[in-house]
């Protein structure tokens, strides 16, 4: 059975507000009745509702990395409070005493269990699930509609450039703001995005910062542009019309990865843990969507991977919210998608456990010791603009300290140091102040690199610090 922690519980919850009423039910003693299975692999009990009737969550254990939780509410949240409270309950020690499992409760464990079976008969068949059949015909016409596509962003681009970012009026702004839908039409979500982004930037209050922006920007739609182009016209001479899986061309131009098609091209795991050393959550504008954006280091290759979620503005509410997460996961598949540093994964499935010190050493010992082959990885990457403009990296940190501009610096071993800068939209440099010394020396540090345009350098803000008995957030 999986080790139920809060941390895990905090992790399976639909948002912060569920978490706060799921630990409330506990704290005010909703819970009428506690119960166990003989074999202890389902918890189930009851609930007073808020009117007249009671409510009977539970939650299956029988495949432990994959828990089935029940619950004859009516709330559309998944999992709702209720079987939130009852596994707090479970965590913070309370008496569950052994019963048999409810009759409908059995009814649909039997069901469950058969399926479960006729998946794992398949898989020991070697019946791998095949990635949707593509039908070429309706394909093609999407390609070229594609390529039509970047034709005409291609022309929008060109005619702002040459007339002059500092002569934008309303007029043109409009234009823009037109060609955004019409990416839409021409099945470019991901060109979509961008012009939405360039807009945004151009409309800012701080022109000389805007006109800055704007630059790098432009500079990116025109590589979209081109390798799109590049890339459709190859795709379109191609008889079966394969998807490229080595870069992320795919997702500028708005394919969404199938695990299907991921699993299909080898792109997975199996077995791996994984820590994560830090979460991000922000409201991109320019995709209307939320972004819940956790790093986490896999013990075996040391690589820092990005778990992605996207929740669209208009149904953010119906969505699961994605939050830190403290333990180790133990994942049974992981799917990688295509890409280069800071690559996305995904996973279905997992169990967990407390991190230990043991993990707290190997995590330390996957820092990079020398800054000047990380500064050299970080600039191969950005010299690609359609590469992740901020990549992430484990560093070993000598020492830190303020360099000649006063700036907060971290040195390597040989002495050669990175400036230290906020460049995601929380600060976090001004929390080194109230670390002691002891936590900022001979540590391994989890930074975000950013190229500043304005200034051409090249600075990295502190996410997290690694210690040897603990990982200290500087974000959550």
């Amino acid at each position: 059975m999986v080790e139920i922690t809060e941390t895990w519980i905090d992790s399976q919850a639909p948002n912060s507000a569920a978490i706060k009423n799921g630990q409330g039910l506990v704290k005010k003693g909703r819970f009428l009745k506690l119960h166990h299975s003989e074999d202890q692999a389902v918890l189930f009990g009851t609930c007073a509702g808020s009117g007249s009737s009671d409510y009977q969550p539970s939650a299956d254990f029988a495949v432990p990395e994959k828990p089935v939780m029940r619950c004859t509410c009516p709330s559309r949240q998944f999992p709702c409070k209720h079987v939130l409270g009852l596994l707090y309950a479970y965590a913070g020690g309370a008496s569950f005493t052994p019963a048999e499992v409810p009759e409908d409760l059995a009814a649909k464990r039997e069901k469950a269990e058969k399926r479960e079976e006729r998946k794992l008969k398949e898989a020991a068949e070697g019946a791998a699930p095949k990635p949707k059949k593509v039908n070429k015909s309706a394909l093609k016409k999407k390609l070229q509609a594609q390529l039509e596509g970047l034709d005409v962003l291609e022309k929008l681009i060109h005619s702002l450039i040459r007339n002059g970012l500092g002569t934008l009026d309303k007029k043109e702004h409009k234009r823009i703001q037109e060609h955004v839908k019409q990416m839409g039409n021409y099945y470019l979500s991901g060109a979509q995005t961008e012009l939405r982004r360039l807009a945004l930037v151009l409309s800012s209050e701080d022109q000389e910062k805007a006109y800055t922006y704007a630059v790098g920007q432009l500079a990116v739609m025109n590589a979209m542009i081109k390798k799109g182009k590049q890339f459709l016209t190859t795709k379109l001479e191609d008889p079966d019309m394969r998807l490229d899986h080595e870069s992320t061309i795919e997702e500028w131009l708005g394919h969404a990865w199938q695990l299907t098609e991921l699993q299909s091209y080898g792109l997975v795991n199996e077995g791996a843990e994984l820590v994560q050393l830090s979460f991000l959550s922000y409201a991109d504008d320019a995709r209307l969507e939320h972004v819940d954006t956790g790093y986490w280091i896999q013990k075996d290759s040391g690589e820092i991977h990005r778990t992605i979620q996207y929740r669209p503005y208009k149904a953010a509410k119906l969505m699961r919210e994605e939050d830190s997460f403290f333990d180790k996961a133990h994942v049974p598949v992981l799917y990688r998608y295509p890409g280069d540093m800071n690559r996305r994964v995904r996973f279905e499935e997992m169990t967990s456990s407390p991190v230990t010190e043991e993990d707290l050493e190997w995590i330390r010992n996957h820092a990079a010791g020398s800054y000047a082959e990380a500064v050299k990885k970080v600039k191969n990457q950005l010299k690609n603009p359609l590469s992740d403009s901020n990549p992430v990296m484990l560093l070993h940190v000598s020492g830190i300290g303020r360099n000649a501009e006063g700036q907060y610096a971290i040195t390597d071993e040989s002495g050669q140091s990175i400036g230290l800068a906020d460049v995601y939209m929380e600060p976090t440099v001004p929390m080194l102040r109230y670390l002691p010394e002891e936590k900022l020396s001979g540590v391994s540090m989890l930074v975000m690199f950013e190229h500043n345009l304005a200034t051409g350098r090249l600075w990295a803000q502190p996410l997290s610090i690694i210690t040897t008995n603990e990982i200290i957030r500087l974000l959550y």
